[in-house]
């Protein structure tokens, strides 16, 4: 065990787990107040606004937990911290969600980032014309100012959360409430296929550890702000989750077929899939991991060929690479941003970086194939985070992904995979 891995668990399991909770809920108060009295962006004023006080109320909660948990242990117990679990993410998430969305019914324009229209938009489309996409020359037919609303930057799989909007305009149709029924959803099967491996739920890393992970995809301010107001990364990432809970329950085709819905969404998904590829490939099931993680992003992607072809590369292709009639204004600074816009062809030197770090990571997974679901999350995650860093454009909110990777890993530990003596030795793990 590392030394990062022993300070984690000593924070982690102070107090019963109750000290961190007690810091998780305090700071993200702090951020909800801080968000709510200086954000520029209205949604994530309004959400703020209704967010601090649902915090505030956790960290009161957790508060008298601490107090009780000396007399009466049952109030300080792994089924209340559940609890309280639940009732922050109800009302620093849902709660906002649910309140923005019928602002938004009623005439409110100032209640949904842009993402929430352009899913919705994707959905009629997609109802009406058989694709989510819109054409170059349809978008540039549009007012300048509304050309980037016309890009769709997901895979198809994405416009099935704004059908509901295509028949009628309502709170409820909002696409948010819809990325939020499915992100419930699929964390409750994620914890139910780990609840069902009894030796991970049982003892540690067990329950709390698994808690912890949920924590980390429902009541962090960056899930439960994106959440509110946009949405749209939050069932990609409980999709990734199942893929990796299935797969430390040894169920590599259920894991396939959990991120490539993940993959059908957001090509967010498709470097967990390339890395559970290998994880499967340790356990001779490589094949039938791929079968689903790589087959279903393809195969959804077959209506939108057949229809459009332009249209499906001009908003998947050309403008996440910076070719469409329009840039993306994601541009939060981290590294690979400020070197883009600092240096001399920056932009070659922060590509350059990123594809040093693809590299390393493609020869770590040839070399040392992880053997472990857990093993698989961590890659994940310290991958993602380096791409997130160095990418060119974009978002703050992106680091959701790795942070709840991370923070999931231990919820999937458990003991190294029996390797088949017939494996080929690049896919056979090693200390």
């Amino acid at each position: 065990m590392t030394a990062a891995s022993r300070t984690w668990r000593a924070l982690d399991s102070a107090a019963g787990g109750l000290a961190l909770d007690l810091g998780l809920y305090a700071v993200s108060a702090t951020f909800a107040a801080v968000t709510a009295a200086t954000s520029t962006l209205p949604p994530h004023r309004a959400w703020g606004s209704v967010a601090a006080g649902g915090y505030l109320l956790a960290a009161l909660l957790v508060g008298g937990q601490l107090l009780a948990r000396g007399r009466r242990p049952g109030l300080a117990g792994i089924t209340a911290r559940w609890t309280v679990t639940g009732l922050a993410w109800a009302t620093a998430a849902l709660l906002p969600l649910a309140l923005q969305s019928a602002q938004r019914a009623s005439g409110r324009t100032d209640r949904a980032q842009e993402e929430v229209v352009v899913v919705e938009h994707a959905g009629i489309r997609l109802a009406e014309q058989g694709t989510p996409y819109l054409g170059h020359d349809a978008i540039a037919a549009l007012p300048a100012d509304e050309r980037l609303l016309g890009y769709t930057p997901y895979q198809p799989g994405m416009a099935l959360f704004g059908l509901p909007r295509a028949g009628v305009e309502a709170w409820w149709t909002d696409s948010r409430v819809w990325f939020a029924l499915v992100t419930a959803l699929v964390l409750a099967i994620a914890v139910g296929a780990l609840r069902g491996a009894g030796r991970r739920w049982a003892g540690r890393p067990g329950a709390a550890a698994v808690l912890r992970g949920v924590q980390a995809a429902t009541v962090l301010p960056v899930c439960a702000l994106t959440l509110a107001t946009g949405g749209d990364d939050l069932p990609v990432l409980a999709l990734c989750l199942l893929a990796l809970a299935f797969a430390a329950a040894g169920r590599p085709g259920a894991a396939g077929v959990a991120v490539g819905l993940a993959g059908a969404l957001k090509l967010f998904a498709w470097p967990v899939a390339l890395v559970l590829v290998f994880w499967g490939a340790t356990r001779r099931a490589g094949r039938r991991v791929a079968l689903g993680a790589l087959g279903l992003p393809l195969l959804a992607l077959v209506p939108a060929l057949l229809v459009d072809r332009d249209a499906l590369a001009e908003n998947v292709l050309r403008f996440p690479l910076g070719h469409g009639l329009v840039t993306s204004p994601a541009q939060s600074p981290f590294p690979g941003h400020l070197i883009a816009t600092a240096l001399p062809a920056g932009r070659v030197v922060a590509a350059a970086l990123l594809v040093a770090v693809g590299v390393a990571i493609a020869v770590r997974l040839l070399r040392r194939p992880p053997g472990t679901a857990a093993a698989t999350a961590l890659i994940c995650g310290y991958g993602l985070l380096a791409a997130i860093l160095l990418m060119p454009a974009t978002r703050f909110g992106y680091l959701l992904y790795p942070l709840a990777l991370l923070v999931w890993a231990p919820a999937l530990a458990g003991p190294p995979a029996t390797v088949s003596p017939d494996s080929p030795t690049w896919a056979r793990p090693r200390a």
